[in-house]
């Protein structure tokens, strides 16, 4: 199986151990990543927003300094999704109309990011309202794949998965309530993590019609990382939790998984199923148990369409949809308990399994379009498929409300492909491990 080449830099827990032995100093780190920016965002337009000035300061201030208890990402430099709020800099979600929104405070991940030890660079590049699979807007423009330029990386943290994959920084920080993290990850060839919802804070993370007032977090919409390995993906989870997580581990070959590729709701592209297929083979090969169907998984059909139903109305905060109604508190109540019921039906079923795989989405990297892919159609087996429909393998742990790690597994052609590793709720560093124990059979 193939797997598209990536520039080889360091990862963030590599960075910051060079920098406590003294083989580089802070500033070093972050002048090496700035040379990176201005090297390859000419033709990726992934890093929309620079604080290079303030982030040299910074790492000038730490530079003959130690790491404090605490302080894992010492001296690493990275960026992150340009929705978070960083003091100073502009929050706009890819809206002209809010172009010079400057935040005044840090969001939550920013904060805790910061006291261990992480240096800003900027921001990355997102659609307007944080809406597609792709990262364009009228104020930053289009950020382009780095395995093929005419195509997308992903969104809406579309812009967080091209830095990393192109090597500009080693890691990032995204949010995803449609795959946000994890299609870009797929898209990319990098590692991205949705976490269990709730799990991490995302305040200061509001549209800029709130900035500054605070707002609900909303439902189904997670804060995650992505990353170029396993280890870097586990350290930030742990950084940013907002509860203590334990981690289970277990050898490949004593897994108990269940292994998908076929959705009621939307066809699966062979340039995704084929890397998945040999993936399930070499696990198998590796003495896990894979099963391709069980009794226990829930209606997905049924899922998938309260998973766009519950979307629907988290996007809009309750405004009328396109059939001109809106939800009223009974639909939102009744959707609650659907929901419920689905992750009681998903709990159910890892009493049987361990993990879950499964696309994170039905295609590969898709070429740059004008308009939203939701509004339009997606190529699958050489049949046009409703863009919408491409949400199915997103709302699969999303609804739930559970973690799902995405690792690269191969690749058709120069594009990369991914897995995601599903597991119960709060189980995030161990689907991290899991994920991390596949690639070790898959990559070896």
């Amino acid at each position: 199986m193939a797997y598209p080449k990536l520039t080889k830099k360091p990862g963030a827990l590599e960075t910051a151990a060079a920098v406590a032995k003294g083989e580089m100093s802070p500033l070093e780190a972050v002048d090496a990543a700035i040379a990176r920016i201005e090297h390859l965002d000419t033709h990726i337009n992934a890093v929309v927003v620079c604080d290079f000035d303030r982030a040299r300061a910074t790492a000038r201030a730490m530079t003959g300094g130690k790491p404090a208890a605490g302080q894992t990402l010492f001296g690493v430099p990275m960026t992150i999704k340009e929705s978070f709020d960083i003091e100073g800099l502009p929050t706009c979600w890819g809206h002209t109309a809010y172009a010079d929104n400057i935040a005044s405070a840090d969001s939550a991940v920013v904060r805790k990011l910061k006291a261990a030890g992480v240096i800003f660079l900027g921001k990355t590049n997102v659609p307007p309202d944080l809406a597609d699979w792709q990262s364009n807007n009228p104020v930053y423009g289009r950020t382009n794949n780095p395995h093929d330029h005419e195509r997308s990386p992903g969104g809406s943290s579309g812009g967080s998965a091209a830095a990393v994959a192109s090597g500009m920084v080693p890691c990032e920080f995204g949010t995803d309530i449609g795959g946000s993290v994890r299609v870009p990850a797929h898209f990319c060839g990098v590692w991205g993590h949705k976490s269990s919802w709730g799990l991490i804070s995302k305040e200061g993370h509001d549209h800029p019609l709130v900035a500054g007032i605070g707002a609900h977090d909303g439902a189904l919409s997670i804060a995650g990382p992505l990353a170029r390995n396993a280890a870097d993906l586990a350290a930030l989870v742990t950084i940013t939790s907002e509860r203590p997580l334990h981690t289970e581990s277990k050898p490949v070959k004593k897994m108990r998984l269940l292994a998908l590729t076929g959705h009621p709701t939307c066809p699966t592209d062979e340039g995704v199923r084929v890397p998945l297929e040999e993936a399930f083979a070499a696990l198998e090969a590796e003495g896990a148990q894979v099963d391709r169907t069980s009794d226990l998984l829930p209606d997905l059909a049924r899922q998938q369409a309260d998973y766009m139903r519950m979307l629907n109305v988290a996007m809009a905060r309750g405004a009328p949809g396109p059939n001109g109604k809106r939800a009223s508190a009974t639909d939102w109540f009744d959707l609650l308990d659907e929901q419920y019921r689905n992750e009681a039906a998903w709990a159910r079923l890892f009493e049987t399994y361990d993990y879950v795989l499964a696309p994170p989405a039905p295609v590969l990297a898709v070429p740059h379009s004008e308009g939203r892919i939701f509004d339009g159609e997606i190529e699958v087996d050489g049949q046009q498929v409703r863009g919408a429909a491409g949400l199915c393998w997103a709302g699969l742990a999303t609804f739930p409300n559970l973690p799902a790690t995405v690792l690269p597994v191969g690749g058709t052609g120069d594009l990369p492909c991914g897995m995601q590793v599903m597991g119960p709720r709060w189980s995030d560093l161990s689907t991290i491990a899991a994920a991390e124990a596949i690639g070790q059979v898959l990559h070896s």
